[in-house]
């Protein structure tokens, strides 16, 4: 009988020890991929061919302070010629007919800041590939900007920005104010808040700049706010990696917000009649790394 029990002291022992060494080094994480948000005022504006554009006489614009943003659809494009939709799909958000025609779905959105993370996947499921592309289908926008009230001060308001193909809207609050819509918008719907008081508004059809430098080998639909930006030494997934890969999709914001002049003074006065021509972002350009 002491050799039983001799043993069975020794197989507890073991038993601790196994369960002390597992607590102790939990089971590394598979890697990940990350992607963040940045927002850059000193980036190049491009137009919607990707090159870069200027500011007509008759206009004016200012960069805006970009607080959050969302996006509905990211993609990685082996080549030039790869078609929109054909390319490797990391992320496609919710979308509803709740609204008529489908939509994306403002309320199951997802948001994150400038030098924010906004995706985080397993790098298991992304397609073992190089990746000189990526397409990032924006659907909204919130910032401040600066503007010039008929009493002829300067204040800062907050404006929304609904630049994705369709979306479905039910509420939303915009700095402690709730807008109420219920209801489809197309792209250009945007609301507005300063000094308590709000005000919505729709930009023509068209008129959201949506960069695309693969213009001519790879189109996007007009209205989609499909924005494609070039990887400077491309992306390779082997499959091999041990760590995280970290893609950060820096956004121009470089006077993105374009308005017609009615002063020539280069404030926006929306009590003058200048009235908004452009929301849209003005490049994309994704970087690999911390």
């Amino acid at each position: 009988m002491k050799p039983l029990k001799l043993s069975f002291v020794v197989v507890a022992l073991l038993l601790f020890s196994c369960s002390s060494d597992d607590n102790n080094n939990p089971p590394t994480e598979s890697p990940q991929l990350i992607i963040k948000l940045k927002f850059n005022p000193n980036q190049a504006r491009l137009n919607n061919l990707g090159q870069p554009s200027t500011i007509p006489s008759s206009n004016a614009a200012q960069s805006p302070t970009v607080r959050q943003m969302s996006a509905n659809y990211i993609e990685f494009a082996p080549s030039a010629t790869t078609l929109l939709g054909e390319g490797e799909i990391i992320f496609s958000g919710d979308e509803t007919t709740a609204g008529g025609g489908n939509a994306i779905n403002f309320q199951n959105a997802m948001f994150a800041g400038n030098n924010e993370t906004f995706l985080t996947i397993p790098l298991s499921e992304v397609a073992n590939g190089n990746y000189e592309w990526v397409r990032v289908s924006l659907a909204y926008q919130e910032g401040d900007i600066n503007f010039k009230a008929t009493d002829g001060n300067s204040y800062t308001g907050t404006l929304a920005s609904f630049v994705g193909y369709n979306t479905y809207i039910t509420s939303f609050d915009l700095n402690g104010s709730a807008i109420e819509v219920n209801a489809n918008r197309l792209q250009g719907f945007w609301a507005f808040e300063a000094l308590g008081f709000t005000a919505q508004g729709q930009a023509p059809a068209g008129a959201t700049t949506v960069p695309n430098p693969l213009f001519n080998s790879s189109p996007i639909p007009q209205g989609s706010c499909v924005v494609t930006g070039q990887f400077e030494n491309g992306l390779t997934i082997t499959g091999n990696e041990t760590q995280d890969v970290v893609v950060t999709l820096s956004f121009s914001i470089n006077d993105s917000f374009e308005w017609t002049e009615v002063n020539f003074d280069g404030q926006y006065e929306p009590g003058a009649g200048e009235q908004v021509v452009d929301m849209g972002l003005r490049g994309l350009i994704p970087l690999v790394g911390n």
